[in-house]
């Protein structure tokens, strides 16, 4: 079922206090929630393959209609604290059954029990599982939201220190890229955000790092250049907004490929929702899996 952007803004209006001033545990059971409904949309339209590491799950999608060759590393948001492998899965889901391409994805290690570096250490780790079972870098795509749309980000510098080569493309939505909460947007859009609030982040932030100018951090204080192209969404009424904003001024200024589409009146992670009114979104983030990986309509 598709649902308009008036009645998801209201839902997350009556939430908002709850959500954001609930415990973890909580947090976590209604993210687990909210992607198992996510994956029932599109659940029958592909197949899932757990793959085994030591330190977290993970699970290859792969559509029933595959008529991609490439695969899309997904890593999901829940500002590093919360967000387990059916979270993944439900967003996951969605992209490999609209996209006909495979989703890699990981529930990596959550803090604060497992803080910084555990998160990047685990998405490098199926990075490389990519690598060694046969994907060459033309044919990887990362995607991710939220945490991880900045952890995409700290992954390239990663790959890029340890001489490794880099994916083809990066779809961030809505990426948490600065964790210091320095953009004028955290409290410009205060009121708008029915979502987040600069609070909640900050205690999520305070659990998973020390340092937040860390570049594997905060991507935005990193190195950029070499990246590979990326294709940014972010919401008009988002408290991190400038987050979004920042990276795609950063990138463009170290000579990377970047477009970053900003829809007016629109959420943290709208994109996730699967709005009638942000149909050219998901048209856009085809159009731009099937460029990067080469591919003809």
């Amino acid at each position: 079922m598709v649902v308009g952007a008036k009645f998801v803004r209201m839902q997350l209006d009556i939430l908002k206090p709850f959500l954001t001033g609930c415990s973890i545990k909580t947090s976590r059971a209604g993210q687990t929630k909210l992607g198992n409904l996510m994956a029932s949309t599109h659940k029958r339209l592909v197949n899932y393959s757990p793959v085994p590491f030591d330190s977290f799950f993970a699970e290859m999608i792969t559509p029933k209609s595959q008529k991609l060759d490439g695969v899309i590393l997904y890593l999901h948001g829940g500002g590093y604290v919360t967000g387990d492998i059916n979270y993944s899965k439900g967003f996951g889901t969605i992209l490999s059954a609209e996209n006909n391409i495979k989703v890699f994805c990981i529930a990596y290690r959550l803090a604060p029990e497992n803080p910084f570096p555990a998160a990047l250490e685990d998405a490098f780790s199926a990075y490389q599982y990519l690598l060694a079972d046969g994907y060459k870098e033309k044919n990887i795509i990362l995607c991710g939201e939220s945490a991880g749309g900045g952890l995409i980000y700290s992954l390239c510098l990663k790959l890029k220190e340890q001489n490794l080569p880099l994916p083809c493309g990066i779809i961030a939505i809505s990426p948490w890229t600065d964790l210091t909460s320095k953009g004028k947007s955290y409290d410009e859009n205060f009121d708008n955000d029915p979502s987040m609030t600069k609070e909640r982040l900050q205690y999520f932030a305070s659990l998973y790092a020390k340092d937040y100018t860390d570049p594997f951090v905060s991507p935005l204080f990193g190195e950029l250049q070499g990246m590979p192209p990326s294709l940014m969404f972010v919401g008009g009424d988002e408290i991190m907004l400038d987050d979004s904003v920042e990276m795609h001024r950063k990138l463009l200024e170290s000579g990377s490929k970047a477009e970053l589409i900003i829809t007016p009146k629109m959420w943290h992670g709208y994109v996730l929702y699967g709005l009638k009114e942000t149909k050219q979104d998901n048209e856009k983030m085809t159009e731009f899996i099937m460029e990067v990986l080469h591919e003809k309509p």
